[in-house]
């Protein structure tokens, strides 16, 4: 929080008046000021108080109308910088900058400095990095810590921002996908100083010259399926693998190595917690990893012994940088940090504008939201797509209203960037995971059905025709049919099978990757054909 109150007090002092522009509001709020009437309303009232101002206005938030402190809490002062944001693009000017306060009470008053015109495009380079390892492994807190640049307290306290759910928090525990995100410029390092502050997120967007997510997945064995997703569903530059030092590599481990390793994604090895061992332990689990490295027909790289430059330039083609770090003491941070900045980005971004739908949400008096990864080519606010494949295996007719990434509003997002897109023309009930957007004009044709090459990880006794499966495909995760050519599949063994999906259609083209689970059994998969 900013120390110096003089901002606050300015604007306090100069009050709101008929021609000014200064806006005192206590809170904003999605269902109140977003609804019929109030939204046109309060657009021209913000677009007033920015001409007022010579392109310029400050909204004071926690205040009364007469300009007494009030206070809110966190939660009510974010709800009021995302109702702000909204109001601001529909006015045709941004947020440019946040400052808050702290009342006596404990609550946040704070003000918003809005600018005449549209958010910036971000003109960054953009790498995803997908997070996998056992629970307690100390994958969430490593991200915590590189996000924000703080020490971690030991006991997790730099992960809290990356649980989405409140049981998260509660148990400690990881039980969807999260995310994080900071940044560099030419001065080092843009970290997301308080990360409860989405304006923050949304500053390293719009600042940096270089802009790392990361896609944070599920260490615990009951959602392997939501690490799955998270690897296979997006559109990853980088896997980052956690071990901890205390633990070393376990079943868990293996199963997520296997699961980078089947989607062809350059990764890196950060063992995690050595401040809680002695050197000859943390030694004696870098050997380990090493080993189980080698296993897999892959080859270790000790980033300690070789260096950064190397770790580079041998990155993928079989090639696993291996990290001793700690996100208590902080070792080793400065080596990712160093990596994350220099590693070029993998993911094209040519092509014709695709993107599979991983989550939905509804904000008032914007509609249906459709998030992920965009898989390939670009899309700008006013786009007309079209969405599907509904279970009827229809594509409808839909329009981008707007384009968030990391709570920073964008006129355009293109391959390889994490977006929220909202949508005009359809239901955000209607919206489903494993749907996709493409451009209107396009003449997708979805399948049940498709042929594959696939090979058995693991599998109790063998695989017949009819072996019922999750198939994870994209950000697709739905029940399938096998039926092996050869009448059988083992364990270890590479084959071509028939996959139909159980309940519906989906879009589905040749080359694309995926991962099939059911039980222990586990395997991965190659699209070679799809029937017209």
């Amino acid at each position: 929080m900013s120390r110096d109150r003089s901002q606050l007090l300015t604007a306090i002092e100069r009050g709101e008046r008929e021609g000014g522009s200064v806006e005192f509001k206590e809170r904003l709020s999605k269902d109140v000021h977003l609804s019929d009437g109030r939204l046109e309303s309060l657009t021209a009232q913000l677009r007033h108080r920015v001409l007022s101002g010579d392109g310029e206005a400050e909204y004071v938030v926690g205040v009364t109308d007469e300009g007494g402190i009030a206070g809110v809490s966190r939660d009510v002062f974010s709800e009021s910088m995302d109702v702000l944001s909204l109001l601001a693009e529909e006015a045709g000017a941004h947020i440019d900058d946040v400052q808050t306060w702290g009342t006596d009470e404990g609550g946040l008053v704070g003000v918003a400095t809005l600018r005449d015109g549209a958010a910036l495009t971000p003109d960054d380079d953009h790498i995803i990095v997908g997070t996998a390892g056992h629970v307690d492994h100390g994958k969430s807190t490593l991200v915590g810590s590189l996000v924000t640049g703080d020490a971690d307290d030991g006991d997790g306290g730099t992960r809290g921002f990356l649980d989405v759910q409140p049981h998260e928090v509660e148990r400690g525990l990881s039980a969807d996908l999260s995310y994080g995100v900071y940044g560099f410029d030419d001065d080092g390092p843009l970290r997301v100083r308080n990360p409860d502050r989405k304006d923050e997120r949304a500053a390293v967007v719009e600042n940096a010259d270089r802009v790392v997510s990361f896609v944070d997945t599920v260490g615990h064995e009951p959602w392997l399926s939501t690490t799955i997703r998270g690897l296979v569903g997006q559109k990853l530059d980088y896997g980052l693998l956690t071990v901890a030092a205390d633990d070393g590599p376990t079943k868990t481990t293996r199963e997520h190595l296997g699961v980078l390793l089947a989607t062809d994604l350059p990764s890196m090895v950060a063992i995690t917690k050595t401040d809680l061992v002695s050197e000859e332990r943390a030694m004696e689990v870098t050997r380990e990893v090493e080993r189980l490295l080698r296993d897999v027909g892959r080859t270790p790289l000790p980033v300690a012994r070789h260096g950064v430059d190397v770790a580079v330039e041998e990155i993928g083609d079989n090639v696993v940088p291996v990290v001793q770090t700690s996100a208590v003491s902080m070792e080793g941070l400065d080596v990712l940090d160093e990596l994350f900045e220099r590693l070029p980005k993998t993911a094209a971004a040519g092509g014709e504008f695709r993107m599979y739908v991983d989550r939905t949400y509804k904000v008032t008096g914007v509609g249906a939201v459709a998030s992920g990864t965009v898989k390939s080519g670009t899309v700008e606010a006013g786009d007309e797509l079209v969405l599907g494949p509904f279970p009827d295996g229809e594509f409808r007719d839909v329009e981008v209203r707007s384009i968030e990434m990391h709570y920073h509003r964008v006129d355009h997002a293109e391959a390889g960037q994490i977006v929220g897109i909202a949508l005009k023309g359809v239901r955000e009930q209607d919206v489903e995971r494993g749907m996709v957007l493409l451009p209107k004009g396009s003449d997708p044709t979805p399948v049940r059905e498709f042929e594959a090459e696939v090979m058995v990880l693991n599998h109790p006794t063998r695989i017949d025709a009819g072996y019922e499966p999750v198939v994870h495909l994209e950000t697709v995760g739905e029940a399938a049919r096998f039926d092996p050519a050869d009448g059988q599949l083992l364990p270890g063994d590479t084959g071509e099978t028939s996959v139909r999906f159980k309940f519906r259609p989906y879009l589905v083209e040749e080359g694309q990757r995926f991962v099939f689970r059911e039980g222990s059994s586990k395997g991965v998969g190659t699209v070679t054909n799809v029937p017209e």
